[in-house]
C-alpha cells in the first residue's frame, strides 16, 4: 500500500552498530548465513545492509511466524526464493528442518571435505534478523533448551553468542539489526506494526490507521467480524472504540486504549491471518 503522507520511522540505538560491527567481523568464520524474517512481511524484514555484508555466502532466508501469515502469500512468497522455509518459531520438528536444509545447501562443502579426509565437519551458521521477529525463541526450539533470551520488544539480545545445534552444526547467534535510515516509509510503518521498532518512538495512531485502512482495502470482512462494525464508516478507530465500549470516564471513546488494544490485536493474530506486504512478482 502506497502512501506518501506517512511519517518515516527510524530507530537505530548505539547497541545496533556495534553489533554490526561484530557480525563483519565473523562473517569469515561461518559457512552460510541463516537470514530469519517475519512472513508477514517478508521484504520490508530483510536488513538491506546484509546483502553487502555477506559476501556472496549461501543464505537460507526462514520466514517465521508463518501461521500468522496468509498463507497463499506466504507460498508465493517461499516460491520467489532460492533457499526458503516457511516456518513457526515453536514447530516441533523445527532441529531436523533447519539442519537439513543447512546440509542440503552445502553439500559440495561437505563432500569436498569428505574428500579431503575430513571425516566430520561442523557446519558454522550466522543467523541474524531484524528485532522481533522470532530469533530467540526459534534459537531456544532448536535447540531444545533456554539458550536465547527470548521475549516480545524489540532489542533485548544485544551480544554475539555461539551456540552448538547438534555435532554437525553450530549456531552464532547475533541480535536483531535494523539499519541506520529507512527510506521507504511504508517499510518503516510495516516493521511498526509487527512490533521490531520500539513504540516509544511511533505516532502509534497513525500506525493504527495506516494497519485499518490495509484491512478494509485488502482483506475486506475481517475487521466486521473481529469489530462488529461496518468497514466503510468514517472514522473507523472511533467506531470500533464505541461498538467495544472502549469508553473513557466521561463516557467518550478512550483514543489510546482503542489504539492500545486494535494494535494488540493485529501483532497477536486476533484479526485474522494477514500478510501486510503481498507478492507482487519480479
Amino acid at each position: 500500500m502506497e502512501n506518501n503522507n506517512i511519517t518515516k520511522i527510524n530507530w537505530y540505538p548505539g547497541h545496533m552498530a556495534k553489533a554490526k560491527r561484530q557480525m563483519e567481523e565473523q562473517l569469515k568464520l561461518v559457512d552460510i548465513i541463516i537470514e530469519l524474517r517475519d512472513a508477514r512481511i517478508p521484504q520490508a524484514s530483510s536488513n538491506p545492509e546484509l546483502a553487502k555484508m555477506a559476501n556472496n555466502k549461501p543464505r537460507l532466508i526462514i520466514l517465521n511466524k508463518a501461521d500468522l501469515a496468509d498463507q497463499n502469500e506466504s507460498l508465493l512468497w517461499k516460491n520467489s526464493f532460492e533457499h526458503c522455509l516457511l516456518v513457526n518459531s515453536i514447530d516441533d520438528n523445527l532441529t531436523k528442518i533447519v539442519v537439513n536444509e543447512v546440509k542440503l545447501i552445502l553439500k559440495d562443502k561437505l563432500e569436498k571435505a569428505k574428500a579431503r579426509g575430513i571425516r566430520k565437519k561442523v557446519l558454522r551458521a550466522m543467523i541474524v534478523g531484524i528485532p522481533n521477529v522470532g530469533k530467540s525463541t526459534l534459537i531456544n526450539n532448536i535447540v531444545k533448551k533456554k539458550a536465547a533470551k527470548a521475549e516480545n520488544r524489540p532489542g533485548v539480545t544485544k551480544a554475539l553468542q555461539w551456540i552448538r545445534i547438534n555435532e554437525d552444526v553450530e549456531l552464532l547467534d547475533t541480535p536483531g539489526v535494523l539499519w541506520p535510515r529507512i527510506e521507504d516509509p511504508n517499510n518503516g510503518m510495516l516493521l511498526a506494526l509487527i512490533g521490531s521498532i520500539n513504540d516509544e518512538v511511533l505516532d502509534t495512531r497513525e500506525l493504527v490507521d495506516y494497519g485499518l485502512k490495509y484491512l478494509v482495502k485488502e482483506y475486506p470482512g475481517y475487521i466486521n467480524q473481529r469489530y462488529g462494525v461496518d468497514e466503510d464508516c468514517d472514522n473507523l478507530l472511533e467506531t470500533i472504540g464505541k461498538n467495544k465500549l472502549w469508553l473513557s470516564s466521561n463516557n467518550e471513546v478512550d483514543i489510546a486504549k482503542t489504539i492500545s488494544l486494535v494494535l494488540k490485536d493485529i501483532r497477536s493474530n486476533k484479526i485474522g491471518r494477514v500478510t501486510w506486504q503481498k507478492y507482487v512478482g519480479e
